[in-house]
């Protein structure tokens, strides 16, 4: 129940006000009110280059809430609130210096669908997929799609006028929208539509006082016009519309309680057709002549941001149009100009190519080439800015090739993509915003392509909104006329000013707040600095397909849990204003103790965000220091220095384990079991035997495979000589240092590292072999000696000598022996790929080799969740258990009776094991078994004469 609302009045200082403002919300609100660093920290920004630090959040229930959450704020001195969904906000409309609005936590519930009616009522923090799954079962769906739709809200699309690709079949959320409930800065609940309704007092008068530039201010034959207010929506031959002209008000008018919204009939055959063209240019200029023949997508791409992607006709630019019918597919194909074209029916193969489009926003952040700004802050980061302006279709190409000039002149580069259909244009581009003179740059770039923009007939924003980074410019594409009446239209609906000041109307400098000012130009704050905000690793559970990011957001569905999340902790740690112990932060360790380490954001983040080093570099210099040591989780000691303790102790840490309070000494949760200890090492079992081959690959004894499970490596040594390879164990111990490593403790690690390349090289230049390969079994292992080591020792040339020469068991048997033909096994397979090998090595060759051999079907991706030491240290085994829960235990409760349980990891095996009572086993293993029997077969055949 909530308490009755105080108003004490003001006090003075800004943390009084701030604590003040805290406990009246926590009075008024049922929901969740958090003023905390870390609250803070996560909502100083959102998708764009802009940060404002917050007061505070909360997380409302209901409308109500909402309402109690408005009077105080206003009790308070107008304290500003902000509305925010997903926070992917482009032009940085969902920060805010007040209350931060968290809608997504508890406002987020469909109300009711009508597939009658076609329409569905939704709740603001509505995560767009939900609803599409919701309506797919009446072969409906929401029209607008933008590429964040696995995360974005239709709140923050109602605020922003969001469209996405499929906008030139079914237009923009405003053309989606029936009626809308909001609720004003002043407390008022409005339900907006038609006919005027809703219309808050003096905004119909005041538009018929200026029905001239509302019928002449506009510009025309523009699909994609977003920038400010929709004040032509509130004209008479408009329909008075409301709930239309409301869309696009970037939370400035009043917040959205609940929306009706129109849905569409899926399409009953979709076909995807990718149309080849010489250039940018020629693909623009198609793009508005496909329109007649009723395309549901016209989306246009280059090969600068292709980059070689697989599946493309030739052409140095593309267009995806998505038809309804291979009939009118073929016939867009033969009307269509183009040099080349693919026609995809597969439902596979056409979401192959669409994750192409959908990553555009992140893949465009990294430019290849020249990277002589990168001290600077340019060269290689491409950043939002000028993200989605818009002109008439058929200006498109020329657009484009003055836009491409102007980016030349200011020594700039980007790479243009986006709705060509609608003539909308995405880019990112490597501003310098870490430099006067490059924010000085920034300013004169965003000047000069706006007049251009408006030279064409166009919009300065077709899609994202203006935010901060466009409204300064409203007046060059508007008149100051039209954008006064912005502001009057402002006034009627909030005159106390309290719903996100200094967006849309009055606009604070483009050039101001820039989120980079103050940030350090090297160190793992301009690492995490490269996450833009797009918040692919924000997608809710449980997730499908080889994809790992963010398992720990999924567990928990807290946004310090997401890779997002804790870039934006690490920012702020940097930066030092809110976050400001450094190093020691608490926030920052509390919110990277759930991090599975799992390297997914290193491939599956747009931008290459590898939260995993950036955790180890936190927690080495977190318990850096005389007395650090003292700090640090057991845990640390006894896992983290796990390979120390077997080549130390081996078997006898069996009986030490099973001694009472063992498991609590270790830092170990008493939830789980220690594996054991083999009986021999898989070392001693090599020594011990004799062969007669030459080596010809060096096989890595990683510490799991040669003291826990030898039988992986015995696998091994019998498939790789059966393909006729010659096998040699280096001649020392070695160790790729990755428990040191995941735990933090990088100093140790270098040294770790360069005794074991002091034993490879032995003072030569190759690893043991004439192939000079190094075949690594346990994935966790080999993405380390891919990845780590070559980054913690730069300076050493035999580091990335070693890098290089490691493969994947898959890898070496493809390259060193492609002509043997593995045992034919033919039975399904389950299992999953290790989330190390998803990140950072790949699995093709692993494909390939299961299907010469019979192994059909796909492995599920995720992370298992034990994550070496993760799912063994206090606290962790509930994250664990529901990471497993995301996607390897239904695959395993699913799989057939017969069906071969792959895993390559040995954390992963341990998981299995523990959790569902199931052997997982290497692909060595199995194919070891085809091997064996073929041998005795062989036999067999022999004894009897056969």
């Amino acid at each position: 129940m909530r308490r009755a609302l105080r108003h004490p009045g003001l006090v003075g200082t800004h943390e009084e006000h701030a604590s003040g403002l805290a406990s009246d919300l926590r009075a008024a609100v049922a929901g969740e009110v958090d003023f905390s660093v870390t609250a803070r920290a996560l909502a100083t920004m959102d998708a764009s280059n802009y940060r404002r630090i917050p007061a505070g959040t909360v997380a409302p229930r209901d409308a109500d809430d909402l309402a109690a959450v408005l009077e105080v704020c206003r009790a308070h001195g107008t304290t500003p609130v902000v509305a925010r969904g997903a926070g992917t906000s482009i032009g940085g409309q969902a920060t805010g210096t007040g209350v931060v609005l968290d809608l997504t936590r508890h406002m987020g519930g469909i109300v009711s669908l009508d597939p009658e009616a076609r329409t569905a009522v939704v709740r603001p923090g509505l995560v767009l997929d939900r609803l599409r799954e919701a309506a797919r079962p009446y072969g409906l769906t929401f029209g607008p799609d933008p590429s964040t739709h696995s995360r974005c809200t239709l709140g923050g699309m109602i605020g922003n006028n969001a469209c996405g690709a499929h906008s030139v079949a079914w237009g923009t959320t405003a053309d989606n929208v029936r009626s809308l409930d909001v609720m004003t800065y002043g407390g008022a609940a409005l339900t907006l539509g038609r006919g005027g309704q809703g219309a808050p007092a003096g905004l119909l008068d005041l538009v018929d006082r200026h029905l001239a530039v509302l019928r002449t201010g506009y510009p025309a034959g523009l699909p994609r016009r977003i920038s400010g207010y929709a004040l032509d929506a509130l004209l008479p031959e408009r329909g008075v519309d409301v709930a239309r002209s409301f869309c696009g008000s970037e939370g400035t008018l009043g917040v959205v309680t609940e929306a009706t919204v129109a849905l569409v009939p899926l399409p009953t055959e979709p076909v995807l057709v990718v149309l080849g063209y010489a250039d940018e240019s020629a693909a623009a200029e198609a793009a508005a002549g496909l329109l007649p023949f009723g395309p549901l997508t016209v989306e246009g791409m280059a090969a600068d941001l292709v980059r070689g992607a697989a599946g493309l006709p030739r052409g140095g630019a593309w267009l995806f149009c998505e038809m309804d019918g291979e009939g009118e597919a073929r016939r867009l194909v033969r009307a269509a100009d183009a040099i080349d074209s693919a026609v995809v029916r597969d439902p596979a193969g056409q979401r192959a190519l669409w994750r192409i489009r959908e990553d555009a926003a992140g893949t465009a952040t990294r430019i290849p080439g020249d990277t002589s700004r990168t001290e600077s802050g340019g060269g290689g980061e491409a950043w939002p800015g000028w993200e989605d302006c818009a002109v008439p279709p058929a200006r498109l190409g020329a657009y484009l090739r003055e836009f491409r000039a102007l980016l030349a002149d200011f020594g700039l580069r980007g790479v243009p993509y986006g709705h060509f259909g609608d003539g909308c244009v995405h880019v990112r581009i490597d501003f310098d915003l870490w430099t006067e003179k490059g924010v000085r740059d920034f300013r004169r770039f965003s000047e000069a392509v706006a007049d251009l923009v408006v030279a064409h007939g166009g919009s300065l924003s077709g899609e994202h909104g203006d935010g901060q980074a466009r409204a300064e410019l409203l007046p060059r594409m508007y008149g100051e006329e039209l954008v006064a009446l912005f502001g009057a239209v402002k006034d009627v609906w909030d005159p106390d000013g309290g719903l996100n000041p200094g967006m849309l109307v009055r606009p604070r400098p483009l050039d101001e707040g820039l989120r980079f000012a103050g940030l350090p130009l090297v160190g793992v704050g301009r690492e995490a600095a490269r996450c833009v905000g797009v918040a692919k690793c924000r997608v809710e559970g449980p997730s499908s397909g080889p994809g790992v990011m963010c398992p720990s957001y999924r567990a928990t569905g807290e946004e310090k849990h997401s890779t997002r999340g804790r870039a934006r902790l690490l920012h702020e740690m940097a930066l030092g204003e809110v976050i400001t112990d450094g190093w020691r932060s608490e926030e920052v360790r509390e919110a990277l103790d759930l991090c599975l380490s799992c390297k997914g954001c290193r491939s599956d983040c747009p931008v290459g965000v590898d939260m995993a080093a950036y955790k180890a570099e936190f927690l080495d210099r977190h318990y850096a220091g005389p007395l650090g040591f003292l700090r640090r989780p057991r845990s640390h000691w006894t896992m983290g220095r796990l390979p120390h303790w077997l080549d130390l102790f081996g078997r006898g840490l069996n009986a030490g384990m099973r001694l009472p309070f063992a498991a609590r000494l270790a830092g170990v949760t008493p939830e789980r079991t220690m594996p054991r200890v083999a009986e021999g090492t898989f070392t001693a079992w090599f020594a011990e035997r004799a062969s007669s081959r030459p080596p010809e690959v060096t096989l890595w004894p990683d510490t799991f495979t040669d003291h826990l499970a030898p039988e992986v490596g015995r696998a091994a040594v019998r498939v790789l000589e059966a393909a006729g390879l010659g096998v040699a164990l280096p001649q020392g111990r070695v160790c790729c240092g990755l428990t040191y490593v995941s735990t933090g403790q990088l100093g140790a690690a270098r040294r770790v590292m360069r005794r074991t390349l002091d034993v490879m090289e032995g003072g030569g230049e190759r690893p043991v072999g004439p192939t000079g390969l190094v075949v690594v079994l346990e994935p966790s292992c080999a993405a380390t000696l891919r990845t780590d080591l070559p980054e913690l020792l730069p300076d050493d040339p035999r580091a990335a000598r070693l890098a290089a020469s490691v493969r994947t068991f898959a890898e070496a048997l493809e390259t060193l022996a492609p002509d043997w033909e593995p045992p034919r096994l033919d039975r399904p397979v389950t299992g999953q790929t290790h989330c190390h090998q998803h990140a950072v090595l790949g699995d093709a060759a692993d494909r390939r080799l299961r299907e010469r051999a019979g192994l059909t079907g796909d492995l599920a991706g995720g992370c298992c969740g034990l994550a070496g030491n993760f799912g063994f240290e206090p606290g962790h085994y509930e994250v664990s258990v529901k990471c497993a829960e995301d996607q390897l235990l239904p695959v395993l409760r699913d799989a057939a009776p017969e069906a071969a349980v792959l895993a390559d990891g040995f954390s992963c095996r341990t998981q299995m094991g523990d959790l569902a009572g199931v052997r997982g086993r290497h692909l060595a293993e199995v194919l070891a078994e085809g091997v064996d029997e073929g041998v005795d077969e062989g036999v067999d055949e022999a004894e009897t004469g056969s």
